[in-house]
């Protein structure tokens, strides 16, 4: 599944993302990527963040936040629970696919996390978190060459991930830097 997901990553920019995620997401990635501003870039970027939790159901809104919440309070059963109620009854949430991986990525089930990170970016191909959580898990396992792979395509698609930054100039110049 590893190397599976690293296609997806290659090809994000030639693939579309889910009619389920709303057309305002466009312009953002747009400005994401164009602006030179730091305070442009995180306002932007807190939009994505909010479009990516919202949903046309408006009940799997809610119950996405409160699985966030969960994971938030470490009560990962509870949430591991609601997320896997949400995504039978929702199977294109790309958002809840990816706070499943970003709750199997906290209980270190490293496979899971890789197979729900791989459907959230069939799903939404410009999820640069998804893409950052991979790479972690890529260096953690010795993978540099991908984790490095994926670090830069994420900042290809939000060119503003500090954190990213400094790990990428880590790895090129052979340190182990991880992100925080």
């Amino acid at each position: 599944m590893y190397a599976e997901t690293l296609k997806l990553i290659a090809t994000f920019a030639e693939r579309q993302p889910s009619p389920v995620l709303p057309s305002r997401l466009d312009p953002l990635f747009r400005r994401l990527a164009a602006t030179t501003l730091p305070i442009e870039a995180n306002q932007t970027e807190d939009r994505i963040w909010e479009l990516w939790m919202t949903h046309p159901n408006a009940a799997a809104a809610r119950m996405l936040d409160r699985a966030a919440t969960d994971i938030a309070a470490r009560l990962y059963d509870i949430a591991e629970t609601r997320l896997g109620t949400l995504l039978r009854a929702l199977p294109d949430f790309p958002e809840a696919w990816n706070k499943r991986a970003t709750l199997y990525y906290l209980l270190e089930r490293d496979d899971d996390f890789v197979r729900d990170v791989h459907r959230t970016l069939q799903l939404e191909p410009r999820h640069f978190g998804a893409i950052c959580g991979f790479a972690e898990v890529c260096l953690g396992r010795g993978q540099r060459a991908a984790a490095l792979f994926a670090f830069r395509a994420a900042l290809r698609i939000n060119p503003h991930l500090a954190e990213v930054k400094k790990t990428v100039a880590g790895l090129d110049s052979g340190g182990l830097g991880t992100p925080h």
